[in-house]
């Protein structure tokens, strides 16, 4: 159903079906903030810290504040992010999807995961988390070399992470692993054998990135020393191929699953689908018929509960930020998400997600694939491995002169990648 409150006129494009819809909820504490992590998460400080009973209220009313945003739809996935989900109890994740499946149904066979640390594995616990309706599970591996976890701050060794996942393996049968290269003090070796310790554990998802230095974060005010580029391009092509010859399908930039096993709540991201973000700082974009807006939820724990406890009174509401994407931001942002996949993206679905034709990208189209950076026809368009090698080139020639109206986009963009922690 289409808001009327949202519409901005008969000039703005319209969509002419709304896109799938997902949920993502932020949990927004962890055990220790890695010196890496540029999310919104707060390390606990004491036990006290976490008002787990408070924030599932804040998040259950903060849904219901939402629904009129988001009437008449269904749906297709839920993704528990963090911080460290798993440290909440089964009973929370139970009342919270209760209240998810009472208030916004979910599709037949929607994927519903949440995101574990190996530090916080108890064999009961996650086996009542599959019982509460959790069917997939994400786990922040990250490395199985004790350097390198002690290096990225992580709270396990590698025994827990072994021991976690032989767990997670008894009581769920789709499995994400989170691993990253490019490590402090890291080898090609090393990263090699990684990446084939996770193969023989024959999970359905790997999720491998690159570590960056992001802003805002201790790695960056004290940058460690990192592998150059040079070694960081061949620990790629090392793990690319290690888990072609484990079959695995490289479907995006950092995605890799087994047949049947892609994600389909971050497909649905990078097919520009729609999303609602509740919980401390969550973003959300929501499609309707002539307008797609932005959403960020307010990003303090203790403000955000506050917020929570009288959103819908008096006009309060959660949402910090919120603004409108213009034509431009349309264009770019479903380029930047599109072309991330390996496989590319249908013409057709260009026009459905943006409201606008493909056409009002065409100079940009010529010139990324006369410099070989994406192959297209009438009907597809697909990034090149050059175009995949040198992703930020080609988003770059969709970029608008105007880019600080996508501020947002490039934050939602990082974002998505939930398995980055």
């Amino acid at each position: 159903m289409i808001s009327p409150l949202l519409t901005t006129g008969n000039q703005s494009p319209k969509l002419s079906a709304l896109p799938p819809l997902s949920l993502y909820i932020h949990i927004p504490w962890c055990l220790k903030k890695c010196p890496y992590c540029d999310f919104n998460s707060h390390a606990i400080r004491d036990n006290n810290e976490i008002q787990e009973k408070a924030y599932v209220s804040a998040l259950i009313r903060d849904l219901e504040s939402a629904l009129p945003h988001v009437w008449g739809r269904r749906l297709t996935s839920v993704f528990f992010g963090g911080g460290t989900p798993s440290l909440f109890s089964a009973d929370s994740i139970n009342s919270l999807l209760t209240a998810v499946n009472t208030l916004l149904p979910l599709e037949p066979g929607a994927e519903v995961t949440l995101e574990a640390n190996p530090g916080t594995f108890e064999a009961k616990k996650f086996a009542d988390y599959r019982t509460a309706g959790i069917n997939r599970l994400s786990i922040g591996v990250q490395s199985f070399n004790p350097l390198h976890l002690q290096a990225l701050g992580r709270v396990h060794d590698a025994q827990n992470a072994i021991e976690a996942i032989e767990i997670a393996q008894k009581n769920f049968d789709n499995i994400n692993l989170d691993l990253m290269y490019a490590l402090p003090g890291q080898t090609v070796n090393d990263a090699e054998n990684d990446i084939k310790t996770a193969c023989t554990f024959k999970a359905q998802h790997l999720s491998v990135y690159h570590l960056t230095l992001e802003p805002n974060t201790l790695f960056h005010r004290f940058p460690p020393i990192l592998p150059d580029d040079e070694q960081s391009a061949v620990m790629q092509d090392v793990i690319e191929q290690t888990l072609a010859d484990h079959h695995y399908l490289h479907y995006e930039t950092s995605a890799f699953s087994k047949h049947g096993h892609v994600s389909q709540h971050n497909m649905n991201y990078w097919l520009f689908g729609d999303y609602l973000g509740i919980g401390a700082g969550a973003h959300s974009k929501i499609s309707f018929e002539t307008s797609i807006i932005r959403q960020m939820r307010f990003k303090q724990p203790k403000e955000y509960m506050e917020k929570a406890a009288h959103a819908g009174a008096r006009s309060e509401t959660t949402v910090q930020t919120q603004h409108s994407l213009s034509n431009n931001d349309r264009c770019f942002e479903f380029m930047m998400n599109a072309l991330r996949l390996t496989g590319g993206f249908e013409s057709a679905l260009f026009q459905e997600r943006t409201g606008l034709p493909i056409t009002a990208i065409l100079p940009q189209l010529n010139e990324a694939e006369q410099q070989g950076l994406i192959i297209r026809n009438h009907v597809h368009t697909t990034p090149t491995q050059m175009g995949r090698n040198f992703l930020n080139d080609l988003l770059h020639i969709f970029l608008p002169e105007n880019q600080n109206s996508l501020i947002d986009a490039k934050e939602n963009a990082k974002r998505f990648d939930h398995t980055k922690k």
